[in-house]
Order: structure tokens, then sequence, then C-alpha cells
């Protein structure tokens, strides 16, 4: 997967409240639903005066400095670091085959796709710190979606978002109740947004983990995902 079309499926299936076009610039409008959805990015001819231009403007919306960079930015990250930014939050972008992952299919009973989440969705996503903020991010995804529910036993054990842009399918905010964890829920999710996906027209089902996330690299390599791009910040 290219660096800008990880770029453009991030952001279709997660998007900022706002755009905003500053010079070279773009400027996200995160309104706190995650720091990918309020960064700043190149768009356009810079140089290292323009910085503080990109620094105002996010000021402007009570939002503190952050850069998101991807492999092509690189003289955009050494002017960044040479003006004190602090490189923060590396994130591997992984993929699968929509058609392997979902099969087989999950078990009967242990995952549930449906919109508009159900409150118990809801509340476990704000156990995991998943709040109103970021469940308006899910709402201003156009395009298919769908909240996944995972049970393990007889109870609701973990939820996650998909979203479709193009052929792509990306999963965000899989969140499993800390005391039902390694009992299969998160397998059974993916499995099932896989499943999902596959039934939506999409080829590839692909996430976003931070890279100091040893657990879900280790499960999402166990699933046979293959890592296809990255990204991190700059932060003052």
């Amino acid at each position: 997967m290219t660096p800008d079309l990880l770029a453009e499926v991030a952001e279709a299936t997660w998007p900022p409240a706002a755009i905003h076009r500053h010079g070279p610039w773009l400027i996200r409008e995160g309104q706190g639903g995650g720091q990918r959805v309020s960064a700043a990015s190149a768009a356009g001819d810079w140089t290292p005066d323009d910085i503080p231009q990109a620094e105002t403007a996010m000021a402007a919306l009570g939002q503190s400095p952050l850069f998101v960079l991807y492999p092509q930015d690189a003289a955009l990250d050494a002017a960044l670091a040479a003006r004190g930014y602090a490189y923060h939050d590396p994130v591997v972008a992984y993929a699968a085959p929509t058609a392997a992952l979902a099969d087989p299919p999950p078990e009967f009973l242990t995952s549930f796709p449906h919109w508009p989440p159900l409150a118990v969705a809801a509340q476990l996503w704000a156990e995991g710190g998943i709040g109103p903020d970021r469940l308006a991010v899910m709402n201003r995804v156009q395009g298919p979606k769908t909240a996944i529910l995972g049970r393990t036993g007889d109870r609701a054990a973990g939820i996650a978002f998909t979203a479709i842009h193009r052929n792509i399918a990306m999963l965000h905010a899989l969140e499993v109740a800390p005391d039902q964890r390694r009992k299969g829920c998160a397998h059974n999710i993916l499995r099932a947004a896989a499943l999902w996906a596959r039934d939506h027209g999409a080829t590839t089902l692909a996430l976003l983990v931070t890279e100091r996330n040893a657990a879900a690299r280790a499960l999402y390599a166990s699933l046979n995902f293959a890592a296809v791009g990255q990204y991190h910040y700059r932060r003052r």
C-alpha cells in the first residue's frame, strides 16, 4: 500500500471534523477525535520559515502543535526535529486479504456487525477511553461502516469499528474488556470484520497500531496480516 493510499484510506474511514488549508499546510480539526485527525501535514512547497504558520493555525483551533509524517516527508521531519519537535508514536499499518481472513468465519454468536452502535457497544468503548468525541468521528464517516460486537460466553466482551473506502476496509477502535482478553474475542472480531468487508466489496482489511503495542502486533501477525506502511508524529 502506497503512503498516499494509506493516508487516504485512514482519513476517509476516520475523518477529522474539518480540514483547513493554510499556505502549504493542511490543518486538521480533530475536536477530540485522536492524534491523526488533529495533526498538520504538508500539502505543497514549504520552507522552514513556513512552519510557524501551521503552528499558529493549530493554536487557533485550541490544538497543540502536531505533525503527521509519512516516509516521503523526510525533509519536513528533519526540519521539525531541528526546531525542537520530538519524535512521537510511530504507527504501523497492517493489511490482509478479506477472503483469506474470513475463512473460516467466526463461530456462530461470537460477533455481530451492526449500525448504529448498541448501547453496550458504546459502553465498551467508553470503558476503553473511546468516548463521545470519537463516536462523533465514526458518525462522520461516509460510505459502508459497521460496529462489530464480540461476545465471549454469554456476555459482550469487545467492540471495533470498520469502514470501507475504495476496496479497502479499515478497522479502528478495537477494544476488549480487560477481564475478557486472551479468550479469542479480538480474533473473532477481526474475522467478522473481514467477512463483513468481503460481503461489502472490500478485498483488503487494514488497521493501524502503534509500534509499541507488541501484543496487538503479535495478534495481527498470527492472522497473517502483513505490515504495509508506517507513519509517525512530531510534537512540540
